[in-house]
């Protein structure tokens, strides 16, 4: 399994999503390479992410919203 997570520049909460992700993996017994990537509303928009932080799973992103950018 891969998780990417896409974070803006100023956003707070990679310490609790990385808690998260750990956790969840450990309750699930899943292993997973894991990645964070810190960008900015340019390349959001780009890769046609919702928010920040976005979290895709093997390529699908687990919590769509319907908008692009980190507004």
């Amino acid at each position: 399994m891969k998780i990417d997570c896409y974070l803006s520049q100023g956003c707070g909460s990679e310490e609790a999503l990385r808690k998260n992700i750990t956790c969840a993996l450990d309750i699930e017994k899943v292993e997973a390479e894991v990645n964070f990537h810190r960008i900015d509303d340019e390349k959001a928009i780009a890769l046609g992410l919702s928010g920040s932080p976005s979290v895709f799973v093997d390529g699908k992103e687990i919590q769509p919203q319907g908008t692009v950018g980190f507004s």
